[in-house]
């Protein structure tokens, strides 16, 4: 018998595959380079928006603002991936972000300093939704850029009406935690204490989400225009796309040990056929 085939005449998956199989990745390939270009066309009197690279099939360089560019360019089954997202794909154990940075979303605490003007802008959007309780972490899949002569960086945040607007406590706090503290729904840690991983905050302003290099969690940074060659934009797909590759992968693997199954078969029976030969 071939080493690891399955003896069936036909294999079928013993489980319900899932209609949408989500996917996660970095920003890059020819897709990702050709957004990466729209940007830095479409946005070149920006600099803050200048900062992607591509480079070995990946995009480099990132922040929130580019995050939100990235976003705003995707088909509709695709998203810029959240915090929730990224402490998934690590909890089970399908990406490793160790060595680079991500961004994956806002926190809004005060309409005070860092980032004053763009803190008031986004309140008066954050309380209009109802939400009167700081601090708030807001995912960058949720928002799009508008320019504004009077922001520093030329550019504004806005709420898109499906933007989901978090209330976090605990981004006022500041601790170690472990990845079994992780709150699923918001990738955030449900508590602090003991752990290897560490959790940075401040007190005030508008400051961005990171996962850091050594998978520990910013929501310090007032820097919102810094990017280097470490920091990627990582994406989400949910749609049939993924579901359907997934799909055609396994029919394929599945045919291969069918075929295989049959070549070893139809030699068995040639040998056999020699041996009856030699006996008459």
């Amino acid at each position: 018998m071939t080493k690891n085939t399955f003896p069936v005449s036909k294999a079928v998956p013993l489980i319900a595959i899932p209609a949408n199989i989500p996917q996660i990745g970095f920003l890059g390939g020819d897709e990702g380079e050709e957004i990466n270009d729209s940007i830095r066309k479409d946005y070149k009197k920006f600099d803050v928006l200048q900062v992607g690279k591509y480079k070995d099939g990946i995009i480099k360089g990132s922040n929130p603002f580019y995050g939100v560019a990235v976003q705003n360019r995707l088909p509709s089954n695709y998203r810029v991936a959240s915090q929730a997202d990224v402490e998934s794909a690590m909890g089970v154990g399908v990406f490793d972000f160790r060595g680079t940075y991500e961004d994956t979303g806002l926190v809004l605490r005060t309409e005070g300093e860092p980032n004053s003007y763009l803190a008031r802008h986004l309140m008066t959007q954050v309380k209009g939704r109802g939400f009167n309780k700081m601090p708030v972490m807001i995912p960058l899949n949720g928002l799009e850029l508008v320019e504004d002569k009077n922001s520093n960086h030329g550019l504004s945040f806005k709420l898109k009406e499906n933007a989901e607007v978090i209330y976090a406590p605990i981004l006022n706090k500041g601790g170690n935690f472990s990845n079994e503290d992780i709150d699923a729904k918001t990738g955030l840690p449900s508590k602090l204490g003991n752990g290897n991983r560490t959790l940075y905050t401040r007190d005030s302003g508008l400051s961005r989400l990171c996962l850091g290099g050594i998978l520990n969690l910013g929501s310090y940074d007032d820097y919102l225009a810094n990017s280097n060659d470490s920091s990627r934009v990582v994406l989400v797909s949910t749609g049939e796309a993924g579901s359907q590759n997934f799909l055609n992968e396994r029919l394929a693997e599945l045919q291969t040990e069918e075929d295989a199954r049959i070549a070893e078969i139809k030699s068995l029976y040639a040998q056999a056929k020699e041996l009856v030969k030699g006996k008459k």
